[in-house]
């Protein structure tokens, strides 16, 4: 049943009427949670990041060794999954998640994230700021709405990038976030930052040109196609995952968007809605598993799921999962969720495609 139904009959009111309360508060769904879930292990976390670059380290060896055009396809798909997988372990430690210790969590951040060209602290904060307003139409951060009248004022570069090449969207976003928002992941006065992050935002610009000199010397010493083939191509793949899978987090047509003061964080946490991408779950550890990590972000992702079972009679007909094909889903939001409404709250994705001639 769409969630637009349900608000509708769990209410009982019009859905275009403000200020719609859940049956249910924060506290009550934290109650039903177990308490450990809350809890990191600071040695299981290490087990996943040390896994993940086991896993890397041993696909450039093979991949080196052969050295076969036959091979490699395979090989970037698999290794292009992988930096995908590390960068999951790097959001746990954004959020805190990874262990107790906040220069453990820098320190294997910026581990997993560099060598991805991730700079951590940028991406760390504006990732907060993603959480902290989630399903909030003017102060999201991350794959958020766009309103009808701001998208037939956009130039057609800008709708090609927001709107129709969204799998390679995320480099960009980096140096240029999305419509409506201003300012770089790289410079701290940049409004995304706070004054006394400039140090973090600094630190983490400075390694990512660090890691970008790196790969010039080695396109310098071993040539572009040793830089095509080991590199590139791998790091493409785990940018079409991070932009697949958070579109989907949070993009389909019947997830609500709020306005002004009929937004609140939960009413807000639970616009996404919880994916399965089958057997690449346990590779890049369980990201699908959304809903959950939305409402308690510092929780790690080892515990997701069992919080999500637990959650499930709390939250009823208000949790959101899918378990149609990844690429269905993807088709169905990437042809029908382009804007909404100019005003009203809630509202929902409108397609271009089925606007009236």
């Amino acid at each position: 049943m769409q969630l637009k139904t349900v608000l509708a009959q769990a209410t009982d009111v019009n859905l275009t009427d403000s200020k719609i309360k859940l049956p249910f508060t924060l506290q009550e769904v934290k109650a039903a949670i177990p308490p450990h879930c809350f809890e990191p292990s600071l040695w299981r976390s290490l087990s996943y990041f040390f896994l993940d670059i086991g896993i890397i380290a041993g696909l450039y060896a093979i991949a080196y060794n052969l050295d076969s055009w036959f091979f490699f396809p395979l090989f970037w798909l698999m290794q292009g999954t992988m930096f995908w997988a590390l960068f999951v372990v790097g959001h746990d430690c954004g959020h805190g998640s990874f262990s107790k210790s906040k220069w453990v969590n820098n320190l294997i951040g910026h581990l997993c994230h560099i060598p991805i060209l991730v700079p951590y602290h940028g991406w760390r904060i504006s990732h907060r700021t993603h959480h902290a307003n989630t399903g909030n139409i003017d102060t999201d951060e991350s794959w958020y709405p766009v309103s009808e009248s701001k998208y037939n004022n956009m130039s057609w570069p800008e709708k090609i990038g927001r709107f129709y090449i969204v799998l390679l969207a995320y480099p960009f976003y980096l140096f240029k976030r999305s419509p409506n928002r201003e300012g770089s992941h790289f410079m701290p006065e940049s409004p995304l930052f706070r004054p006394n992050e400039k140090w973090d935002v600094l630190t983490s610009s400075a390694l990512w040109m660090l890691m970008v000199g790196c790969l010039g010397w080695l396109t310098y010493q071993f040539g572009w196609v040793f830089l095509v083939k080991y590199y590139l191509v791998p790091y493409i793949i785990f940018v079409i995952w991070l932009d697949l899978v958070t579109f989907l987090h949070h993009t389909e047509p019947d997830i609500p968007w709020y306005r002004g003061d009929d937004w609140y964080f939960l009413k807000g946490a639970l616009s996404s809605i919880d994916r399965d991408y089958g057997f690449i779950n346990s590779i890049h550890h369980d990201i699908g598993t959304h809903v959950a990590h939305h409402i308690f972000l510092n929780m790690p992702h080892y515990h997701l799921k069992t919080a999500t079972e637990a959650i499930k009679p709390i939250l009823g007909k208000y949790y959101r999962q899918s378990s149609e094909p990844i690429w269905k889903s993807f088709i169905n939001s990437y042809l029908n969720c382009h804007f909404v409404s100019d005003a009203g709250s809630p509202v929902y994705y409108q397609s271009d495609w089925k606007k009236p001639s």
